[in-house]
């Protein structure tokens, strides 16, 4: 039956992987188990690697190679094969690899997506693939509508979309993210792609402080935390032509809270006022509860509350290597105008 559905679903994907491989494209999801029989099990292609996650239940030592024959069988050339058992309550990798495994899982990669160089790695200090697959439509959006456009990369992680938008043509580009590993990561993926510093900038930041301070507004604590006020980098208001915010489902720092189920405007906000009139702001929201119109029925709403009317709305949907039987995406993405 898993052979059965892993062929099902890379035969679904032959249009698309033959137009993503014309693309410079070789990286995309192979299986997507929610939509194709086999929930919580994910296989990926980032170039040489191959990437096996499983995240409601573990996987036996049979299927985990049943799926790397067929894939040795499926692919044109030896791909490195990698399980990550995520089964566990915090959704970290607890499998331990064979030891001739553990190596490989460790050593970074080189793949391409629409022509642009990325670093990837099975297994390293974080949780999450260094680039998130389903997003590739907003890269591809940024990397076609960035040309000569000083664009801000808010939650940057690895900075994939940074990168895209200096690929593409923008004049700068600056990337904040709180985690100094995922921008040395993104500082790694803008040399493979030969970009100098004067194009791409990378701060270290906490969000709140560095949206909030360019947006012009002011920093306070975390509402409830009585303590003093860290010390944070000083900035200057600033907008920019392209914005792109994609925050992560929940997270807290001295200074605020992400939680993209209640309160998406407490990111959205600054991030719109660091928008100037006529730019594009691109947003995402990846919690699968929440439904797109209500979603963006908020983003039209807070926008008129902070006095910048959305003018456009574009909806970004992944591509076909993560399916939907429904059409409602997990993951959501808009292009504002504002």
């Amino acid at each position: 039956m898993l052979r059965d559905f892993i062929l099902a679903a890379y035969s679904t994907r032959s249009t698309l992987l033959e137009r993503l491989h014309l693309e410079g494209t070789n990286a995309y999801r192979l299986f997507h188990g929610t939509n194709e029989g086999v929930p919580g099990l994910t296989v990926d292609r980032y170039g040489e690697l191959v990437l096996i996650q499983s995240f409601h239940q573990s996987l036996s030592e049979t299927d985990v190679q049943a799926i790397r024959d067929v894939y040795s069988e499926l692919l044109v050339y030896p791909h490195v094969f990698a399980y990550n058992d995520r089964s566990s309550s915090n959704s970290r990798s607890s499998n331990r690899l064979p030891e001739h495994e553990r190596e490989e899982a460790s050593r970074a990669f080189v793949f391409q997506e629409l022509g642009v160089n990325y670093n990837v790695k099975a297994r390293h200090k974080g949780q999450d693939p260094y680039l998130f697959l389903d997003f590739r439509a907003a890269r591809r959006y940024v990397l076609a509508n960035s040309q000569d456009c000083d664009v801000l990369n808010l939650f940057s992680y690895t900075c994939g979309m940074g990168v895209c938008a200096a690929v593409g043509g923008a004049d700068h580009v600056i990337n904040v993210d709180f985690a100094e590993s995922s921008l040395a990561v993104g500082a790694e993926n803008a040399h493979l792609n030969h970009l100098n510093d004067e194009c791409i900038q990378f701060i270290h930041s906490d969000f709140f402080t560095a949206a909030r301070q360019m947006a012009g507004l002011s920093v306070a604590m975390r509402r409830g935390r009585k303590s003093h006020l860290p010390r944070y980098q000083k900035m200057n208001p600033r907008q920019f032509d392209m914005v792109i915010l994609d925050p992560p489902k929940w997270a807290k720092s001295p200074f605020g809270t992400v939680d993209l189920v209640r309160d998406y405007a407490s990111v959205f906000k600054p991030a719109l006022l660091c928008t100037r009139e006529g730019g594009k702001l691109l947003c995402a929201n990846n919690v699968a509860k929440v439904e797109s119109d209500v979603w963006l029925e908020l983003l039209q709403r807070s926008a008129k509350k902070a006095g910048r009317p959305i003018k456009n709305i574009e909806v970004l949907s992944p591509e076909s290597d993560f399916p939907s039987r429904d059409g409602h995406f997990p993951l959501k993405m808009a292009v504002l105008e504002v």
